[in-house]
């Protein structure tokens, strides 16, 4: 017999990668007036799974037997409501549905793998409709198709599980009331609304990178999540846009650092600090194939400049040896494109290594009053190492603290905490 934890993995792994998929299909079902009956089923579906698969052990074909499972529950739930008006049977697509001579056959259809995947992009891009606000459209995407539960979304947006709640409850609502189509956008829609998908998925990318909560700074399941949802626009003709290769790129060139982040006891690792041996030469080169398949089209994305930084990192031999000119290069038309001063504090970081303590500090001082910035532990951390160097310890030791105060990362707490300790010692 298979153990729990066994058990408990594989459910975890399946239900990041197929219940999105398997809501989109439901939806498709019942119609996104009925949202919450589609996750119902999916959550039915993974509970059967734990009970059943606990005494049988995991079947050959965990995603089949999941999938199977889904689809007779939702076979069960269409023959309970055919007389009733919870799901519009007047749709075409749904009318066959209520005949116990074609409800089968026609379910079947629904399942097909060549349809599941159309089904899933086009859920996504239906949550990217203009009506629905931003921080909406993110938060639909990352709790109902990519299996983040509330907690977890809302540590992603630094906010409360009731806040998310409520922005989950406005977007079903909207959805409920309006009888939304989900379908991929026409060519001259499609620009637009994958920004906001790639907005979803970067930060996803980001929150498992770099946990703002979480006891552990890198969570590779929210990494691997995010990495497997670019590749499904990847794999998709009508979605092979340019700014989708740089992001993919982006997103494996930092992946490929992840290993040399964390030491053996948990303890973050600066860039200086890392060990560029185990730094995945694999992912590197996948990357840099993604970043030359985005040099294509007229658009130069923030995602290709970002890319473009991270590449100059991955490709460096040591930390004094970056080229850290070029890299401010990237950095100044990066800013052309979005002025924001997250990245120009980010760049003051390149300043740094370049032209030394006392031009940081005069550049750094140029977005001193920008509220985004006022309550950023980075800003302080970055005070603080340029007091260090700058011989200031009492400034620096200052800045630590009110950084730590800002962060709720405890690993990002502990080496503020060591750099601390090495002033004071």
């Amino acid at each position: 017999m298979e153990s729990e934890d066994h058990i408990d993995n594989t459910l975890n792994h399946l239900f990041r990668q197929e219940s999105g998929k398997m809501v989109a299909v439901l939806i498709k079902i019942f119609g996104t007036e009925n949202i919450e009956m589609a996750e119902d089923v999916v959550q039915d579906a993974l509970v059967s799974a734990l009970e059943t698969w606990k005494y049988r052990g995991v079947p050959d074909n965990p995603k089949a037997w999941l999938y199977r499972t889904a689809r007779n529950k939702a076979i069960d739930i269409l023959r309970k409501k055919k007389h009733s008006k919870t799901i519009d049977f007047s749709d075409p697509e749904r009318k066959l549905l209520t005949s116990e001579y074609t409800l089968t056959s026609t379910m079947d259809n629904f399942w097909k793998e060549q349809y599941i995947q159309d089904d899933f992009l086009a859920m996504m891009y239906a949550c990217c409709h203009p009506d629905i606000s931003p921080e909406n459209q993110i938060t639909f995407i990352l709790k109902s198709l990519c299996g983040f539960s509330t907690k977890e979304v809302a540590r992603s947006f630094l906010t409360s599980e009731d806040t998310i709640s409520k922005r989950l409850y406005r977007t079903k609502e909207y959805f409920r009331k309006r009888k939304i189509r989900p379908k991929i956008p026409l060519p001259d829609e499609i620009v637009d609304k994958t920004k906001t998908v790639l907005s979803t998925i970067y930060l996803m990318f980001n929150e498992g990178y770099n946990a703002t909560h979480d006891d552990k700074l890198v969570r590779k399941d929210v990494i691997s999540q995010a990495i497997w949802l670019c590749k499904s626009l990847l794999d998709h003709e009508r979605t092979q846009l340019s700014e989708v290769y740089a992001l993919m790129a982006l997103m494996l060139f930092h992946t490929s650092r992840v290993d040399s982040r964390i030491s053996e006891y948990g303890e973050l690792i600066l860039l200086s600090d890392q060990d560029r041996d185990l730094w995945n030469k694999e992912l590197i080169s996948q990357g840099n194939k993604y970043l030359n398949q985005s040099a294509f089209g007229e658009s130069l994305s923030t995602y290709h400049i970002e890319a473009a930084i991270a590449y100059q990192h991955c490709i460096s031999e040591s930390f004094t040896k970056t080229n850290w000119k070029e890299i401010l290069v990237y950095y100044d038309l990066l800013l052309k494109i979005d002025n924001d001063p997250i990245v120009f504090l980010n760049r003051s970081l390149v300043v740094l290594e370049l032209f030394g303590a006392e031009e940081a500090l005069k550049t750094i001082k140029k977005i001193e009053d920008h509220k985004v910035i006022s309550n950023y532990y980075l800003y302080y951390a970055i005070l603080g190492e340029i007091h260090e160097r700058m011989i200031n310890p009492n400034n620096a030791v200052d800045y630590y603290q009110k950084a730590i105060k800002l962060t709720q990362s405890q690993p990002e707490q502990r080496l503020l905490k060591r750099k601390i300790a090495r002033i004071l010692n």
